[in-house]
């Protein structure tokens, strides 16, 4: 799967952005003001059509195979669950979403496979960042047909955006792909980590300095390789 935005615009709200993520990659996208993250999140997964620009997923525009095919992953006020609803709870609700059994011994049995049974009881807004969004990203995984994330904004919740971006690589290193849409902060971290890890790495990471900037021709050099 590839999904190209080009010069996606969408009032006041998202200012004309290019970006593009596909499977086997992670792709950061910088998006800063409290509406345009959730925006263009919605946008990339096929859930907004924009005002302006083109959005594409392999070469055509399809928002029905988008929207079957990507998970939008706790966008504000979209797709993010309510704070006080129990890990145990937003486990339940998602297992029936993806026609598997919800009950309690099935809950249970997803929350250890997910290193996730010691916050059952916990309300979502009270855990860790990293366990947030590793929980609501493979629950998300768990829908028929769900090949690609678009997570938005997890450095709203604070912690490390070392340990988040880290995870989507994981994650797109399963063949799947990801879009993390963060802010100019967050960027900035990884980027630095980024350069102390290439004296240990083999191949160069580079992330989407610039989500605003027409880069679709060069837009491998834009996303971060996984493996």
């Amino acid at each position: 799967m590839k999904v190209v935005l080009d010069r996606v615009g969408k009032g006041a709200a998202l200012p004309e952005t290019t970006a593009g993520f596909e499977t086997g990659r992670a792709t950061l996208a910088r998006a800063e003001t409290e509406q345009r993250p959730t925006v263009l999140g919605l946008i990339a997964s096929g859930r907004m059509r924009p005002d302006t620009g083109s959005v594409t997923i392999d070469g055509a525009t399809d928002y029905s195979a988008m929207r079957r095919r990507i998970a939008l992953v706790d966008a504000p006020d979209v797709s993010e669950p309510a704070a006080d609803v129990t890990v145990a709870g937003i486990v339940a609700e998602e297992l029936m979403f993806a026609g598997r059994a919800s009950h309690p011994i099935a809950v249970g049995r997803t929350l250890r496979e997910l290193g996730a049974a010691e916050w059952s009881r916990h309300a979502i807004g009270t855990v860790p960042p990293t366990v947030r969004i590793r929980l609501l990203a493979e629950l998300a995984l768990l829908r028929k047909g769900v090949d690609a994330l678009v997570i938005v904004s997890p450095d709203r919740h604070g912690g490390d955006p070392v340990e988040w971006w880290r995870f989507a690589r994981e994650l797109a290193g399963r063949d799947k792909a990801v879009l993390v849409v963060a802010g100019d902060a967050s960027a900035a971290a990884i980027a630095a980590a980024s350069l102390v890890s290439r004296m240990d790495e083999t191949g160069p990471d580079t992330f989407d300095e610039d989500p605003g900037r027409d880069d679709t021709d060069d837009l491998p050099d834009q996303i971060v390789e996984t493996a």
